[in-house]
């Protein structure tokens, strides 16, 4: 049977050994300011939106100018597709009420609509206004 000072020994190895799992685990997770570099970069991708839309003055989904971390993520937020329509339409020649129709039929809602977000699956409607195309 351990005495006291061995259980002791033990939980204070798990718990060093833990807290260096932790570290390993956490030491690339940013907790300070941004890079100059990075708040420049979203400033230019912001101002690029603006340029190639000068007439829509809602605030730019964040998701529009930031990137994920593998940028391979087919979806986007339904506000950022909804800013997008009335340049899509117009660059598509559709009607925006189509467009913006379609970015609601694509919207997909979370499972059982509490984990997540509705995201827009960005290729689908892609490949549907692809199909529509005048």
């Amino acid at each position: 049977m351990d005495t006291l000072d061995d259980v002791l020994l033990d939980v204070i190895e798990k718990m060093d050994n833990t807290g260096k799992v932790l570290r390993d685990q956490f030491s690339g997770l940013r907790t300070g300011k941004a890079s100059p570099a990075l708040v420049d970069g979203v400033k230019a991708r912001v101002q690029a939106l603006r340029d190639a839309d000068p007439g829509n003055t809602a605030p730019v989904p964040v998701d529009l100018v930031t990137a994920s971390a593998s940028g391979l993520d087919p979806h986007i937020s339904v506000a950022a597709a909804r800013y997008q329509v009335k340049r899509v339409a117009t660059a598509r020649k559709l009607d925006t009420a189509m467009v913006a129709g379609l970015v609601e039929q694509f919207t997909e809602r979370p499972l059982l609509r509490l984990l997540g977000e509705p995201g827009v699956n960005v290729l689908r409607l892609n490949l549907a206004l692809q199909e529509i195309q005048p």
